[in-house]
């Protein structure tokens, strides 16, 4: 990649997303900070509808707003959960993921001293992407 990621701003921005979460149902509040191709950092939180099926998740909240402000590329994600243990992207954050930013890099970091260094590539092998519709 050969980009500097800013980590620890990444997690304190991911940290902050997450007191922002909207999560009367599930108690489970996460955050997400993007690093884009031009530098700037997008912050995204959990926000959960008594329909349980419309809630989004962090990830998906922080590319949603990168894109309506312009981003075109993501080179990193740190997501942070109040856990004891760190919580990877679920399947579909991870595709979304891959259509902005496929073979980024992902933390994710929580309470404890536990986290996850790792790329998009581990994460969906074989991904399904805008190459497949060409």
């Amino acid at each position: 990649m050969g980009h500097h990621i800013p980590w620890q701003e990444l997690e304190k921005q991911a940290r902050a997303a997450a007191r922002q979460a909207y999560v009367p149902y599930s108690r489970f509040a996460v955050g997400a900070a993007l690093l884009t191709s031009d530098g700037r950092i997008v912050r995204g939180c959990n926000v959960e509808n008594a329909s349980y099926g419309l809630t989004n998740c962090a990830e998906r909240t922080a590319i949603f707003s990168a894109r309506a402000d312009g981003m075109s590329e993501v080179l990193a994600v740190c997501i942070y959960t109040p856990t004891s243990a760190p919580t990877p992207p679920c399947g579909a954050c991870r595709q979304v993921l891959n259509e902005f930013g496929p073979g980024m890099a992902i933390r994710a970091v929580c309470d404890g001293t536990e986290r996850i260094d790792t790329t998009l590539d581990v994460l969906l092998p074989g991904a399904f992407g805008p190459m497949n519709l060409a």
